[in-house]
C-alpha cells in the first residue's frame, strides 16, 4: 500500500485525528516541524545520490584500467 492509494477520505481522517491530538494552536508548529524534517530528509537523500553518482565513474575507470 503506497501513500498515493490513501485518497481524499483517508487524508481527511488523518487530518482530523492530528487536529484532535495536537489541537488547533499546536498544529502550525507541528506542520513547520514536519516541513523542516522533510526538507532535511530530501537534502540528505539528494546528497547521497550525488555522492554515488560521483563515485560510480571512478569505479568504472578502475575496471577499465584493470582490464
Amino acid at each position: 500500500m503506497s501513500l498515493a492509494s490513501i485518497g481524499v477520505p483517508g487524508l481527511i481522517i488523518i487530518l482530523v485525528i492530528v487536529l484532535i491530538l495536537f489541537g488547533p494552536r499546536k498544529l502550525p508548529e507541528v506542520g513547520a516541524a514536519v516541513g523542516k524534517t522533510l526538507a532535511e530528509f530530501k537534502k540528505s537523500a539528494r546528497d547521497i545520490i550525488d555522492d554515488e553518482e560521483v563515485a560510480a565513474p571512478k569505479e568504472t575507470e578502475k575496471k577499465r584500467i584493470d582490464l
